[in-house]
């Protein structure tokens, strides 16, 4: 447990997840825990039209390298858990992640600016998003991100990188000073990129676990 000691989630449903990074590339089945869970069921319509966008995207094979369910799940449960306002995200695609980010997002009030270069999986995003009726709570901006998020002065409660891997420390650097203190920063696909991990693990302003399961997903907190 001492890997979670820092984090401002609820530590024992986020235990539930997680396993040290320097344990990520076990694989399934050597020392990670499996991430078998049941459906999510919706509370209210709003989330009942989130979860059947999510499932058409899906079974129209709208699904470009997006998030799988057990990890959208969990960057809903960070929205809520940590009430995050301002939650950016690297890499749209087809705008999956950002239906489960929206989930929590219609609790706490939050908005998500989203960042996609390619036009077609940013179409098929607004698509999602409109028919998911969430449209209002998403910001997409188009171009090379490693660019465009340089427009970004509010600090930031929550970031998600899923893009290009060989930029991931890129993001890292320019997006770290506005993460706010006790602020996460996730990073998806993580063994494609050790070099990130190596940057994120010896950095002493921050600390990382790995999630087990899913596609890789990786937190790193902001520390107080």
């Amino acid at each position: 447990m001492r890997h979670l000691i820092h984090l401002p989630l609820c530590a024992a449903i986020v235990a539930l997840f997680v396993v040290p990074a320097a344990a990520q590339n076990r694989g399934p089945g050597r020392g990670g825990r499996s991430s078998q869970l049941s459906p999510t069921v919706p509370k209210t319509e709003s989330e009942k039209k989130i979860l059947a966008t999510l499932q058409s995207a899906v079974q129209a094979g709208e699904t470009y390298a997006n998030v799988p369910d057990s990890d959208g799940r969990m960057l809903r449960l960070m929205v809520e858990a940590m009430n995050a306002r301002n939650v950016v995200e690297i890499g749209t695609s087809t705008g999956l992640s950002g239906l489960w980010f929206a989930m929590g997002l219609e609790k706490t009030g939050g908005h998500l600016t989203t960042f996609e270069m390619d036009p077609g999986r940013a179409a098929t995003a607004r698509e999602h998003f409109r028919k998911a009726g969430v449209e209002r709570l998403v910001t997409i901006v188009m171009g090379d991100a490693h660019e465009t998020i340089k427009r970004l002065k509010e600090p930031i409660d929550l970031v998600f990188i899923d893009a290009d891997k060989e930029g991931y420390i890129d993001y890292l650097n320019k997006l770290l000073p506005l993460v706010r203190a006790g602020g996460i920063i996730a990073a998806h696909n993580v063994d494609m990129t050790p070099e990130y991990l190596a940057a994120v693990g010896k950095n002493p302003d921050l600390e990382t676990v790995g999630i087990s399961g899913g596609g890789g997903l990786a937190l790193t907190l902001k520390k107080r």
